[in-house]
């Protein structure tokens, strides 16, 4: 049994770790379909989502990719850039996204990096090592400006993800860091957030001069 243990601590140990929330998330250089670029000069002052994929030709995937491309303008809307990440070549990548633009009704404006060789998947712990040691599984991360990790999700192969709720953290993140707030279950643009319990009344009164509902000492509601 000690054994077991003791290879089990091994494997956790020597896994390479995953970004987490806080961390700077590394710079790299990447091929991908629209050329090679250098993840810290794509973003530039913007937020970023970074996504990840198994392999090209994937049905979940393919669906995923479309619903991308279609809400550009949302992400413009929110100064977030947009980059995906599948183990397959660059070739592979022009192949796949014409079948994408036919079966999704888009046109693929983000750039997709070819990690051929497993070496980004693997600098940021995305490859599975109960699975096939070459397919990453389905991580999101969102990256803030100044480059730190935000948000990290990982998905099984089986559940297509969703980006109006990306999109939603998005918000969340955005509006949280200007205004030193919280924000709810379920929130969205234009209701109310929740202060932040480090707060005290009196500073709360001179921050939000609009008011705040006050349910308990620690549930304050305020409009922003």
């Amino acid at each position: 049994m000690g054994c077991h243990h003791d290879k089990a601590r091994n494997e956790m140990a020597n896994r390479p770790q995953q970004p987490l929330i806080g961390d700077i998330f590394p710079n790299f250089h990447a091929e991908t379909q629209l050329g090679p670029i250098q993840l810290y000069d794509y973003m530039g002052d913007d937020w970023l989502v970074f996504f990840s994929h198994p392999k090209d030709f994937t049905p979940v995937c393919t669906t995923e990719l479309g619903k991308v491309a279609r809400i550009k303008e949302e992400f413009d809307k929110r100064h977030t850039k947009v980059i995906a990440l599948s183990v397959d070549d660059v070739e592979s990548h022009k192949g796949w996204i014409k079948d994408i633009e036919e079966t999704q009704s888009c046109k693929i404006w983000y750039p997709i990096i070819a990690d051929v060789n497993g070496s980004i998947s693997k600098q940021l712990g995305m490859i599975h090592p109960n699975s096939d040691p070459k397919v990453t599984v389905r991580n999101v991360f969102i990256v803030s400006p100044d480059k730190k990790v935000k948000l990290t999700i990982t998905y099984p192969p089986s559940t297509g993800r969703n980006f109006d709720e990306i999109l939603r953290v998005i918000d969340s993140l955005q509006t949280t860091s200007k205004h030193q707030v919280a924000t709810p279950e379920g929130w969205h643009p234009g209701e109310k957030v929740v202060i932040l319990p480090v707060i005290k009344d009196e500073e709360a009164e001179k921050k939000f001069p609009q008011g705040f509902d006050k349910v308990k000492p620690y549930l304050r509601y305020v409009n922003v």
